[in-house]
């Protein structure tokens, strides 16, 4: 009796705990993006008002809150912890970007594509581009890299910039949803300390299969509306209904071949994965064994393999010092005497400023997921979910996409569903790499008017709101939702480990 009625009590105490805290967050969450849509505030500072305001919410409302200090501290440390986990990562993604743009690599990316679709399907060969790339690289930069290919051939082929932008941006949205090292799936594997090499490997698998589903069921539907190319790019291209891939290939003077070109993105994937594996094969025993895993633990370790990226895309720039020079001439406006200067200096200078906004974002995503997952109340909210029998996988994608939806990043959105879903996973019965990936997936579901993405995507592609809508919005959410399905399948059957 009594103790029944006690644990009923305490039922409904804690349901009562949890929804209170799932109405504060939503409020959060609005209040989120009305500063940053309707106010205009900048969102490293829209993000910060939030989580102070969020913290100490809890604390007048929560038995278990924090005080205004207790709040600042958490948002500090939050912040402090995720620039020292992903700081040089981010710098060094953005420089690895700059050699990536001004060797011409990403061309040659594309040629490669061109020639291995001989000339069909020619959408296929910037979106894939935009897939290889947007690896290390980030969203903005490689829609700009991309958007050129994607012009130029959608005028020399006549196909319609709806198709060119619902592929492209979609291929470069799932490896930047979903791949390490991009900042933000970096981010919550770091944060969920799940095998940084797994979430690699499986993120490629799964978002290879996710793109070409979603091309096969959105294809003919982007190409009912025409969109010409943009004229500014386009002017001096002319129309071809040659499939000869000698007529559509990009021929620039001076670029790298395929094979060189790829190494600038695959040396950190290949270092960082590779890693994971080796340590998986080698036993832990021996002396010997110890040494290797050292040595292996080095060179997979993140900040490590994209040194290792930068550097060799610095020595191809030496073979290709006039397409180089000219590049960064375009980007800067300077053209300095000595080629080091460009390399050492200018490539630098040019991938901080792209890295500073994406790092406060993120870092201060950082901030406010550290309120969210210290606050007790939390443990309430992943019984509830426990005992409503959603499917607990279900849990870390709808988080992703709500954050998403409100926050406008995918990499802020990622960190601060971290701290909501981290501290449930125990009860929830969630593997770390699962997890990730399945935050990764609601991270593409609602790409809308709160992303900068957004906006650059349509104008690059020149599409108007209605159309950005239509071609970024709704090809990203069904690869989301494809995504997360097969990250489902993946994880019952039990390979996700």
């Amino acid at each position: 009796g009594s103790a029944g009625r006690l644990h009923l009590e305490r039922r409904v105490t804690t349901t009562m705990s949890a929804i209170g805290f799932l109405v504060l967050l939503v409020i959060a969450i609005i209040a989120l993006m009305l500063l940053m849509t309707k106010v205009k505030l900048n969102p490293v500072m829209s993000l910060f008002v939030v989580a102070l305001g969020f913290g100490v919410t809890l604390g007048i409302f929560g038995t278990e809150g924090y005080s205004f200090m207790e709040t600042l501290t958490l948002i500090t440390t939050g912040f402090g912890n995720t620039l020292g986990s992903l700081g040089m990562p981010i710098i060094l993604g953005a420089v690895l970007a700059m050699g990536v743009q001004d060797t011409g690599a990403a061309k040659s990316i594309a040629n490669f594509f061109i020639r291995l679709f001989r000339g069909k399907n020619l959408e296929l060969a910037p979106s894939l581009t935009a897939y290889v790339v947007s690896i290390p690289v980030f969203g903005d930069i490689t829609t700009i890299l991309c958007s050129n290919i994607a012009n130029v051939l959608g005028k020399r082929k006549h196909i319609s910039m709806s198709t060119m932008a619902s592929f492209t941006q979609t291929g470069l949205n799932l490896t930047h949803a979903m791949v390490p090292p991009t900042p933000g799936i970096l981010a919550v594997s770091v944060a969920l300390s799940a095998d940084l090499g797994m979430v690699i490997s499986w993120g490629i698998v799964i978002t290879v299969i996710t793109f070409f589903l979603t091309w096969l069921i959105l294809k003919r539907w982007t190409a009912k509306e025409w969109i010409p190319a943009v004229p500014a790019v386009t002017a001096e291209i002319k129309e071809t209904s040659s499939d000869e891939v000698s007529d559509l290939i990009i021929k620039d003077k001076d670029l790298p071949n395929t094979f060189a070109s790829f190494l600038t993105i695959l040396i950190p994937v290949i270092l960082i994965a590779g890693g994971s594996f080796v340590g998986m094969l080698i036993p832990e025993s021996t002396p010997d064994d110890a040494m290797v895993r050292t040595l292996v633990a080095i060179a997979s370790d993140k900040v490590v393999a994209l040194s290792m990226g930068v550097i060799y895309t610095m020595f191809l720039a030496l073979a290709h010092k006039a397409s180089v020079r000219k590049s960064n001439l375009d980007a800067t406006g300077k053209d300095p005497q000595s080629f080091r200067e460009v390399v050492l200096n200018s490539w630098i200078a040019r991938g901080m400023e792209v890295a500073l906004i994406a790092l406060l974002v993120t870092a201060m995503g950082g901030g406010f997921s550290q309120v969210i997952k210290t606050f007790p109340g939390i443990n309430d909210l992943a019984l509830l979910i426990q005992d409503s029998g959603v499917p607990g996988l279900l849990i870390p994608f709808l988080v992703g996409a709500i954050m998403m939806t409100a926050v406008g990043s995918m990499t802020t959105a990622g960190v601060t569903a971290v701290g909501v879903v981290a501290p449930m996973m125990d009860l929830l019965g969630l593997e770390p790499v699962s997890t990730a990936l399945a935050i990764g997936a609601g991270t593409l579901i609602f790409n809308h008017v709160t992303n900068s993405g957004f906006w650059v995507v349509s104008k690059f592609f020149n599409l108007d709101l209605k159309q950005g809508l239509k071609y970024i919005t709704i090809p990203d959410a069904v690869a989301g939702v494809i995504g997360f399905i097969c990250v489902f399948i993946l994880a019952s059957v039990g390979l996700l480990h």
